[in-house]
């Protein structure tokens, strides 16, 4: 195995300038991680937030900093205690908050943030899955713990993590109603929403409606997500902030949420997905040579349901 690799990265916060296409020391995996080499990874809107430093008081101050967290790919060693995977396993994962580094040759991962691709999935789609498709899972199941036969409103939901959730909440038998930018209507009822309103919705119809209020935009005044809320529903937020995370850890019904590390849940997600319950669009596909130019147009001039934009990796 090559000591060296290609990545994206970065030397300090800032404008997509910083970014660079660059040589750096393969890692290798310690307990509990393993190094995989990267056949896909996909972008978030969280890359470029890091990258902005919108999120350094989580990911810290340490550089060189690589980018990406979604990937697929094949296991090229694993470290001590692992016991989940062996080389030559073809797996789906995210690099953690404080490391990222998907975007390359090789990235490391821990055991606990990996899952097996089924082979149903190409490393393409699998790609796709690991954030999007853990964080929106984890909230609608189990910070929002949606029941069959309950209503939840999304707020976003052509977003990322909304279409993964409007097609978790339908899964669970729960009615999904959406909101969503003017002009795409149609998409949001065909993936599953049976009511769909407008991104810059008019609340007073929709008062004492809902279980479960789930605002991926982060957008929701909390008054008007509350009025929304049956008596003992749930209000799951997934765009931090201090003053969110603060109010979360007082009584009530707002629960500011992040996508906690499982490989269990993940490859509930992923075998979802092999059965075709969960579908996520790819919009562009570029190799790592191209990366950087495709993250700062998608950056710029990004659609909430265009789909996803992966990158590969020979």
């Amino acid at each position: 195995m090559a000591t060296t690799m290609r990545r994206v990265q970065y030397h300090r916060y800032g404008a997509p300038d910083v970014l660079a296409l660059a040589d750096a020391e393969t890692p290798a995996p310690g307990r509990g991680q393993v190094l995989v080499r990267v056949r896909a990874a996909a972008a978030n809107a969280m890359d470029w937030k890091i990258r902005k430093g919108e999120m350094r008081a989580m990911t810290g101050r340490g550089f060189p900093r690589g980018v990406g967290h979604d990937f697929a790919g094949v296991i090229e060693r694993v470290g001590a205690g692992v016991t989940r995977f062996q080389i030559g396993d073809e797996v789906l994962g995210a690099a953690r908050l404080q490391h990222a580094g998907a975007f390359a040759e090789f990235v490391i991962a821990h055991e606990q943030s990996v899952a097996h691709k089924p082979d149903a999935l190409t490393f393409a789609q699998a790609a796709t899955l690991p954030v999007v498709g853990l964080t929106a899972y984890q909230a609608v199941t189990k910070a929002g713990n949606l029941q069959p036969g309950q209503d939840i409103f999304i707020n976003g939901c052509l977003g990322g993590v909304g279409r993964v959730a409007v097609q978790v909440a339908t899964g669970v038998g729960a009615s999904v109603t959406g909101s969503c930018r003017s002009g795409s209507e149609a998409d949001a009822r065909q993936l599953g929403a049976h009511t769909v309103v407008a991104f810059d919705l008019d609340s007073a119809p929709l008062t004492g409606r809902f279980d479960v209020v789930f605002d991926t935009a982060g957008t929701l005044p909390f008054a008007t997500a509350r009025g929304m809320l049956k008596p003992g529903g749930r209000i799951i937020d997934i765009v931090p902030s201090v003053t969110k995370f603060a109010r979360s850890i007082l009584p009530g019904p707002y629960t500011a949420f992040m996508g906690r590390p499982s490989s269990d849940d993940l490859q509930h997600v992923a075998d979802a997905a092999a059965r075709g319950e969960i579908d996520i669009r790819i919009s562009r596909m570029v190799p790592l040579a191209d990366a950087i130019p495709a993250l700062i147009e998608l950056e710029h001039d990004r659609s909430s349901s265009a789909g996803k934009l992966v990158i590969t990796i020979p």
